[in-house]
């Protein structure tokens, strides 16, 4: 039976960010995804935002492999010509309540290490966006966009430069524990079946990582594995109404997302969302429906953004942890020694902030392999 060292699952953004991390060693390494090509699901269908870190509870992942992934980010874009902005981010409060909520914000941020935060009164604020309404605004300087297909390229050149391989167009069917590996069987587009022994696995399959835990013998639920579909639609903000919006404008953010925001593109376009809402299947249709939830939910910060202004976009999946009215959840990054599956290396519920994490994750993941090797 054909042998490699190391399997990686699923070639989204942080699977290439992986392969590229540990390819650097010299290891045999393969790369196994279903889809025709990188990124095709979670990671391209995002606000390509890199973040700075301030949502998330000190000493979580999120919180830690957010902010080193930051300064990661920006030191490989400036390396490698990836083009990005960093314009920051405005989180706006336009009630008391909400102004409150913005000093919680800001000491969340500065626990995680973060010196640049600072709240911006309402005169400060109308000088780097005056057609916006507002109280005040919590300012994050290091916030900025990305070319994420870009990314993702320079990730998988560098994997395969160092001599990793890539398996598109190939779905695992199973995994299966042997005394020296797992043997993994594959199926490809042409519906043709073979196997082989991989020392060590690591699923970073995203939407579908719980699924590819539970061929390794994982009971999904007892672990709390199980992975919930959250919806996202972004608008496009047409009628030149995205000239008069110049940053990341976000209001605050709710139990399972960061609320319907501005997103703006390297091409100069503006885009409002995503919304939030549970579902069952993987659907990236936009319901033109939502636009008056998009109006309502954005109308007290953008006031001159009328119904003909927005047209649907795109959809993205979340693969969430948490299900509807559940407390968040960390990312789990988990080696599965105590489950007896030493050498599976699972990474469920990569969600925001993913993307923005995803070089850190791979030097998290790197240890844990160097410490098994």
């Amino acid at each position: 039976m054909q042998e490699v060292e190391i399997t990686i699952i699923g070639s989204g953004v942080v699977g290439l960010a992986i392969a590229a991390e540990i390819a650097e060693e010299g290891k045999e390494i393969l790369v196994i995804e279903r889809h025709e090509g990188f990124g095709q699901e979670t990671s391209s269908r995002n606000s390509e935002v890199i973040h700075s870190g301030i949502y998330y509870p000190k000493n979580s992942l999120k919180a830690e492999l957010c902010v080193e992934g930051n300064q990661l980010l920006y030191q490989i874009c400036d390396c490698h010509q990836i083009s990005y902005q960093r314009i920051g981010k405005l989180i706006v409060a336009s009630n008391d309540k909400e102004v409150e909520g913005l000093e919680v914000l800001l000491a969340m941020g500065r626990d995680n290490g973060l010196s640049d935060l600072q709240i911006l009164s309402q005169k400060e604020v109308q000088q780097m966006e005056p057609h916006i309404n507002l109280l005040s605004a919590l300012w994050s300087p290091s916030t900025g966009i990305i070319d994420t297909h870009s990314l993702m390229k320079y990730f998988e050149t560098s994997a395969k430069t160092a001599g990793a391989d890539f398996a598109y167009g190939c779905e695992v069917e199973s995994i299966e524990k042997k005394p020296d590996g797992y043997e993994v069987g594959i199926r490809d587009t042409d519906g043709e079946r073979f196997s082989y022994l991989s020392r060590i696995v690591i699923n970073s399959a995203g939407l579908c990582a719980d699924k590819v835990a539970a061929l390794a013998g994982i009971d999904i639920d007892v672990v709390g594995y199980r992975i919930h579909y959250c919806k996202g639609e972004y608008f496009n903000l047409g009628g030149g109404k995205h000239k008069l919006i110049h940053h990341l404008i976000y209001p605050p953010p709710t139990t399972i997302a960061l609320g319907i925001h501005t997103v703006l593109d390297l091409q100069g376009r503006v885009r409002l969302g995503p919304n939030a809402f549970y579902v069952n299947e993987i659907d990236y249709h936009v319901e033109e429906a939502h636009k008056k939830e998009f109006l309502e939910s954005t109308r007290p910060i953008f006031p001159f953004v009328e119904e003909a202004d927005i047209t649907p976009d795109m959809a993205g999946i979340r693969p969430k942890l948490q299900a509807q009215g559940e407390p968040i959840r960390d990312f789990v990054i988990s080696h599965e020694a105590a489950l007896g599956l030493p050498g599976l290396i699972n990474l469920i519920g990569i969600e925001s902030p993913g993307l923005t994490a995803s070089p850190a994750i791979a030097k998290y993941v790197k240890k844990m392999i160097e410490e098994l090797l």
